[in-house]
């Protein structure tokens, strides 16, 4: 059943509309947008809920479109292009891809300390999102969201890639030893529109093990572990 929106609070189906989503219960799409920052300043319901029960939606989603995809790899091969589609830093770009940071709701304290453009806060509101599609919609409905929002990751050649790369060879070199995941930090960008250049840092455990730059994000990103590699080894 719908919700009632609060007095006060902004139009919550002009705002899944800004992103291309249409709600039988818009106020799913406020909440999901709702950092607990906000919550605590104003009342309501924050997103972490949501943000949990999306994570396995997510998950399915992109498994069972891996699945169908490449039905002769193993199941390792699939994990591993799972791993790299639902990764914090990959789902942070498709959300800033669909505009969420402009739509995140914050306390005062964490606009402040600049949690619009956080990686961890733009990965948790897709995450809920695909929550807030799901329990409105239905699968299907979720499966739409989550596949055109991931757009051009999901080609064939980009998963592919994950398979024989630095990024994952460094992914599987710490795991292996128990250490966890590595994420990739951009710490700097600039260049003119049609030849940017990213500077971007492999971390793990809040140590910087390789540095690496690139036209893209992912390019550097991959000359990042690549130097994380050998040093690592």
């Amino acid at each position: 059943m719908p919700t009632s929106p609060r007095a006060g609070d902004p139009d919550a189906a002009v705002l899944a509309a800004s992103v291309g989503l249409t709600f039988a219960d818009p106020e799913l799409f406020l909440r999901a947008i709702t950092h607990s920052s906000f919550a605590a300043e104003h009342g309501g319901e924050d997103y972490e809920r949501l943000e949990f029960l999306g994570d396995s939606v997510l998950s399915l989603v992109v498994s069972e479109f891996l699945h169908e995809s490449f039905p002769q790899r193993p199941e390792g091969d699939l994990t591993r292009m799972r791993t790299s589609v639902v990764r914090g830093g990959v789902l942070a770009d498709a959300a800033r891809d669909i505009g969420v940071p402009d739509l995140v709701r914050l306390g005062r304290g964490a606009t402040r300390a600049g949690d619009r453009d956080r990686a961890s806060v733009l990965e948790a509101v897709f995450e809920a999102i695909s929550a807030a599609v799901y329990l409105d919609g239905g699968l299907e409905a979720a499966r739409g969201f989550i596949l055109g929002a991931l757009g051009s990751r999901l080609r064939p050649e980009v998963l592919l890639a994950e398979l024989t790369d630095p990024k994952t060879r460094l992914q599987e070199a710490t795991q292996a030893r128990g250490l966890g995941l590595p994420s990739y930090e951009v710490v700097s960008e600039g260049g003119p529109a049609h030849e940017r250049c990213f500077m971007v840092e492999a971390v793990l455990g809040g140590r910087v093990l390789g540095h690496g730059s690139g036209h893209t994000k992912q390019a550097a990103a991959q000359a990042a572990a690549a130097e994380a590699l050998n040093s690592f080894e």
